[in-house]
């Protein structure tokens, strides 16, 4: 076992990138006030892995800590704009969902905790069990005020005010437990996608929401699971291993098209359009990276831009 790292200060931290590391300090006040602000393993932790030399931990020559910095501030700017959209999804979730539901089930706080509305099928029987679990909790809760007035004014909380204390994980695992005609309902305002594609961009997407919303890096960040294979993947020609495509399954570009889908084609240009700016800058302001090894890492395929090209076809 290795020995335990001692505390140093700012300006050892400091002095340690710019002696040990031969990372470039071109201004020693500004270095400490950034790992004041961000934290020294946040910064060098999360980012310094693409600055190093293959195999090795010598950081490439000429790297300075400004160009670390930068890929950070990409990486912030990056996670403000993917979250945007996800809770744009999340909040249009949330509206369906509520409303084929109660539709279907009437208004009662007893319809969302009985079993037997949702699909409650051997294999979803404990997803169901947990997810009733979890909306009891949430109708009992008193940390919200409009929680609370329903529950005192009127002694029923209906979903589509439940619906607004629940998590993206949550809304995920609901869906995918709900019966298959509310499904369908759900998936017929997005156009052309399935209940299955559906469950699959949800489950993806929960785990991104969770990195944005928690600071972690996003860039290269990839999920277990995968979304479905479909016509924009081929239609991008987007290189195989086997059968399984390089991009677009479980990395940030999955995302990107799944926000394809899921968000209206007007939203989706501007999102597109903030995301090549951002990307274009940052491949400028970087050396040490060129824009191939970026999109590489993020995921995206060199003609990520030409996902809009193309018409959303079954």
């Amino acid at each position: 076992m290795l020995p335990q790292k001692k505390f140093s200060t700012f300006s050892e931290q400091v002095e340690w990138l710019h002696e040990e590391k031969h990372i470039i300090i071109s201004d020693k006040q500004y270095a400490e006030d950034i790992l004041k602000r961000i934290g020294y393993f946040p910064l060098m932790g999360g980012y310094k892995h693409l600055f190093r030399i293959p195999l090795t931990k010598k950081y490439k020559n000429g790297t300075s800590f400004e160009e670390i910095v930068s890929l950070y501030e990409f990486d912030k700017e990056l996670r403000e704009l993917f979250f945007k959209y996800l809770l744009q999804i999340e909040r249009h979730l949330r509206s369906l969902m509520s409303y084929y539901f109660s539709e279907q089930y009437g208004e009662a706080q007893s319809a969302y905790l009985d079993e037997n509305n949702f699909n409650n099928s051997r294999k979803n029987h404990k997803t169901v069990v947990r997810l009733i679990a979890t909306l009891q909790r949430a109708a009992s809760t008193t940390d919200y005020e409009y929680i609370n007035y329903y529950r005192a004014t009127y002694g029923n909380i209906p979903l589509w005010v439940l619906i607004n204390v629940l998590t993206f994980g949550n809304l995920s695992k609901m869906y995918k437990v709900f019966p298959q005609s509310l499904q369908s309902k759900v998936c017929k305002n997005f156009g052309i996608i399935n209940r299955r594609q559906m469950e699959q961009f949800l489950s993806v997407l929960t785990k991104f929401r969770n990195v944005c919303a928690h600071g972690e890096r996003l860039f290269t960040y990839r999920t277990i699971d995968n979304i479905s294979d479909l016509p924009l993947h081929k239609k991008l020609s987007i290189p195989m291993n086997g059968i399984q495509y390089q991009y677009g399954k479980n990395d940030l570009f999955a995302v990107v098209i799944a926000f394809r889908y899921l968000i209206p084609g007007k939203d989706f240009q501007v999102f597109k359009r903030k995301l090549s700016t951002l990307i274009d800058h940052t491949s400028k302001n970087l050396i040490h990276i060129d824009n191939t090894e970026l999109l590489n890492r993020m995921g995206f395929p060199p003609n990520w831009k030409d996902i809009t090209r193309y018409r959303l076809t079954p």
